[in-house]
This record gives C-alpha cells, sequence and structure tokens, in this order.
C-alpha cells in the first residue's frame, strides 16, 4: 500500500515541477527575448500555468495522498528521499491550500504586466508609469499573507515563503545586532580612508564588452558551472532560474565603463547555479530539487562573489590574466591598489553595486519599507520620497532619479515580497561556511590563489548542495554547524578584512 500511494506521489510532484520550470520557462524569457507587445499573452500565459500548477498543488487527491503516507513516517528515516518528499509536499500543500486559485492566477497576471511596466518605468525614469501595477501588487501580497492569519506580523507569512520557519522579529533582532556594528566600521573605515585613501578611478574606464564577457565565462568555467547544464545571456536585473537539474541558466549585466560589475554579477549568479548544478540528481522534478532556502542560496553566491571573488587570493590568480586583456587600462595598477579598489567601502545609491560593508544596510531599508507598505504605513504613491529619505537616512546619500532610487530592483515587479532579507541573512551564513570550508580543506587560499576553485566547489556541493531542499534551513544549520545563524562570523571577517586593507600602501 505505501509503494503504490508513493508511486502517485511521486507523479504528482513530477507534474508539479514540470508546469513550474514551464513558468520559469516564460519569465526567463520575457526577460532576456521576449518582444516588447508580447507583455500582455505572456501575462496571460503565465496566469494561467500558475493556477493549473496550484490546483494540482492544492487537490483533494494530494491532500489524500499525503494523509495516508503521513502514517507510514514513522517508520522511515528522517533523511530518507521518501521522508522528505512526504515532509516537504505535505508542508507545501498546507500552505498553498490556504491561498485561492484565482487569487493566483490574479497574482500571475499582475507580476506579468508589473515586470513589463518595471522595465519601461525604470527605462524611461518615471515611477508613474509603474505605480498602479505596484498597488495592485502590493494589495495582492497583502491578501496573500492574510490568508494564513494568525500571526504576529503580517510579514511572517511572506518571508515563511522564502525562508521557512524564519519570523520577522527574529530578522529584526539580527538587524538590531549587526547595524551598530556596521555603521561603526564603515566610520572606522571611512576615518582610515583621510589618511589613506583609496584611488578606484581606473575601474571605471571604457572596457570592451566582448572581453569583458570572455573574462567572465572563464572564471565561471574555473569555479565548475557546467555550460553543458546551463548557459548565461544579459538581462536589466541579474538573476538564475532552474528549468531542471540538467538546465540551469544564469544572466548578467555588461557595463563597459564599469568593468567589476559585470564580473561581480556573473560570480554571484555563478555561486547560485553550483547550489543548482550541485543538487543530488535523484531529487530532479520534485520540490525537493532546489536549495533549501533563499537565505541558504544567497549565502553561496555571495561567497563566491565577495569571500573568493574579492580576496586577494583569488587576484593573485586572475590578476595578471586581467592585465594582460586590458593593460592599457590596468598595466601600470599594482594588485595591491587594484585589491583595495575592488574592495572599497563607499556608501552607494545602487544596492547590486554596494561594497560588503554598506550592502546589509540597503536590505534593512527595503525591510522596512515592506512592512510599512503592508501595514499601510506608507502608501506605494509615497515611495519615491520616502526611499529617497531612508537612503539619506541609512547611507548618507540621496537618489538622483528613481531609475537609481526605487526603481533598482526587480523584486517588487515580480511579486517578491519578503525576500530581500534572505540576502542579509545569506551574508551572515556565508562567513560561517567560508570559515567552515577554510577548517576543513588543506590551504584553501593556496588552491585559490593558483585559480584551483574545483576544491572549494566540490565541498560546497558534499557538504550542502547534493541535500537539495530535503532538509529546512534550521536543520542544516544544525546539520552543519550545528548552530543558529551566527552573525559575529560575518562581523569578524569583514573586520579583519578591511584591518588588512588599511594596512596596504
Amino acid at each position: 500500500m505505501f509503494q503504490k500511494d508513493y508511486d502517485k506521489l511521486q507523479q504528482i510532484a513530477n507534474k508539479i515541477s514540470d508546469i513550474n520550470s514551464a513558468i520559469f520557462l516564460l519569465e526567463w524569457d520575457q526577460q532576456t527575448n521576449m518582444p516588447q507587445e508580447g507583455a500582455a499573452e505572456r501575462a496571460e500565459q503565465i496566469g494561467t500555468l500558475s493556477t493549473i500548477s496550484h490546483q494540482e498543488a492544492t487537490s483533494n487527491q494530494l491532500g489524500n495522498l499525503l494523509d495516508k503516507l503521513s502514517n507510514f513516517q514513522k517508520d522511515l528515516d528522517p533523511e530518507s528521499y521518501e521522508f522528505c518528499l512526504i515532509k516537504v509536499m505535505q508542508r507545501d500543500y498546507e500552505q498553498k491550500t490556504k491561498i485561492p486559485a484565482d487569487l493566483i492566477g490574479r497574482f500571475s497576471q499582475a507580476t506579468a504586466i508589473g515586470q513589463h511596466k518595471w522595465e519601461r518605468a525604470r527605462h524611461e525614469n518615471e515611477f508613474n508609469i509603474f505605480e498602479e501595477s505596484l498597488s495592485e501588487i502590493f494589495e495582492l501580497r497583502k491578501q496573500m499573507a492574510k490568508c494564513h492569519s494568525p500571526f504576529d506580523c503580517i510579514y511572517d507569512p511572506l518571508l515563511d515563503e522564502f525562508e521557512p520557519e524564519m519570523a520577522t522579529k527574529t530578522v529584526q533582532d539580527i538587524f538590531n545586532i549587526i547595524k551598530p556594528q556596521q555603521i561603526a566600521l564603515i566610520q572606522k573605515i571611512q576615518e582610515d580612508y583621510k589618511r589613506n585613501p583609496i584611488d578606484d578611478s581606473f575601474l571605471f574606464q571604457n572596457f570592451d564588452e566582448k572581453k569583458q564577457w570572455d573574462f567572465g565565462v572563464k572564471v565561471l568555467t574555473d569555479m565548475g558551472y557546467d555550460w553543458k547544464s546551463g548557459r548565461q545571456d544579459k538581462a536589466a536585473h541579474p538573476f538564475t532560474t532552474t528549468f531542471g537539474l540538467g538546465d540551469v541558466r544564469i544572466t548578467t549585466r555588461i557595463h563597459s565603463n564599469n568593468f567589476m560589475s559585470g564580473l561581480f554579477s556573473s560570480i554571484h549568479e555563478g555561486g547560485h547555479a553550483l547550489y543548482e548544478q550541485g543538487v543530488a540528481r535523484n531529487l530532479q522534478r520534485t520540490s525537493l530539487g532546489t536549495g533549501a532556502s533563499l537565505a541558504i542560496h544567497e549565502s553561496q553566491s555571495r561567497l563566491w562573489e565577495n569571500m573568493v571573488g574579492r580576496s586577494l587570493s583569488f587576484w593573485h590568480h586572475y590578476y595578471p590574466i586581467l592585465q594582460a586583456i586590458f593593460p592599457s587600462q590596468l598595466g601600470n595598477v599594482s594588485i595591491n591598489n587594484f585589491y583595495r579598489a575592488i574592495n572599497k567601502v563607499e556608501p552607494s545609491l545602487i544596492r547590486v553595486e554596494a561594497d560588503e560593508v554598506t550592502y546589509n544596510l540597503h536590505i534593512m531599508l527595503r525591510l522596512e519599507l515592506e512592512i510599512a507598505l503592508l501595514n499601510g504605513e506608507i502608501q506605494v504613491s509615497d515611495l519615491p520620497d520616502v526611499w529617497n529619505c531612508k537612503m539619506q537616512e541609512y547611507l548618507g546619500v540621496t537618489p538622483d532619479s528613481d531609475a537609481n532610487g526605487v526603481l533598482q530592483d526587480v523584486h517588487w515587479s515580480c511579486g517578491i515580497i519578503g525576500y530581500f532579507p534572505t540576502y542579509a541573512l545569506g551574508n551572515m551564513i556565508s562567513a560561517m561556511f567560508f570559515d567552515k570550508a577554510k577548517s576543513s580543506l588543506d590551504n584553501l587560499d593556496a588552491k585559490i590563489s593558483q585559480g584551483n576553485l574545483l576544491p572549494l566547489r566540490n565541498y560546497l556541493k558534499e557538504t550542502l548542495h547534493c541535500h537539495g531542499a530535503k532538509f529546512t534551513p534550521n536543520e542544516l544549520m544544525k546539520k552543519i554547524f550545528n548552530s543558529k545563524i551566527d552573525e559575529s562570523f560575518y562581523i569578524n571577517y569583514l573586520s579583519n578584512k578591511y584591518e588588512e586593507i588599511n594596512s596596504m600602501i
């Protein structure tokens, strides 16, 4: 009886996964290739498939199967594929049955249109183009959150969607600990710069875009990105998407006058992609065949982007190669000056371009705004002015345009509200992973300085990636670290790194 019912569950899991992969493919095409006039029809297509996916994931047949199979769980190994699939699908079922299918359909259509409106508004630097769509998206997300009541905070169910078992208050408590420490570190670094200033102007010359692309491809290849199971394209906002464990795609954006932007975007998205490509193949076409959560996912991208890609060890190998590609721009710049420049701490307007020390402040600002919008404390029409005031409060800078301010992120147009905190949480977890990797692998820094990045990729694959979504974030943290998120690793990492940088002349 168990095997027969379990086989039915597996078939339903495969069907839902296939439908969702088709949705992801439509969304990827929307952001990379779709003609402008296709937006309205694409919204209908995505809305239709999203409704079907929701209906399948909330069917009575699935509910009855899960009830039957739950009786067998006590006899299964808690780390077995069978136990974990039943557990995760049961959780998904309980969450999704609270939301009506028509609400899912309306939300999917609204975000498909919102994505198009956001791109136009950003291009034309006019928030009003996007305002109506954004108001509808926030209203729909609020309705979806209320389907999960009661809760301590309306933000809780939205955050839980991306970071299971994480409460808003827990995030706020962590932020309250790290915020004063990061502000103090920023102030110290700015004082250090008065005595030992950093000139990073050489990073903003003209760099041939094709050469930038090719260098990024080389780094991704060295990281272990499998090109037979993926590809890289250009998008307004870099992202990673997975249509299956054999098709994990990344995007980046290239600026001719800002070389590091495209490179670090590629490395960042490559970190996400390595996670997806590293999931055990027996988990494919199920809800287990992806990362455990967005914070765990972000820990991998930030680890590769910052702790590897911005490290001195990394550039001992790659800087001579880069100098050979761009001799007129970098030939006379020492590696120490280059290293200091790519790690320059300077409050800035754009989150994805932010340095490691100021980055989390961008996230804290967005969390505050999302909660205020959901609680009705501010309206969407207030956002441009409130955003500018908050940027001045948090970072001491005021956007010169909506495109560089409230319109800079793609997340809200996609309805991804509740997601932003996972970026900062990912930063903290990344420091824990990198510390553990360095203690587990012999001479990791030396390997990185030789361009040998595969030992780190393999370690992360064996320690984390292979598990997919079998375990919750809390279960993974206990399994790997025997600890909850410990922000001290990240603060110590930043303090030690910038003390080293300041000592360079």
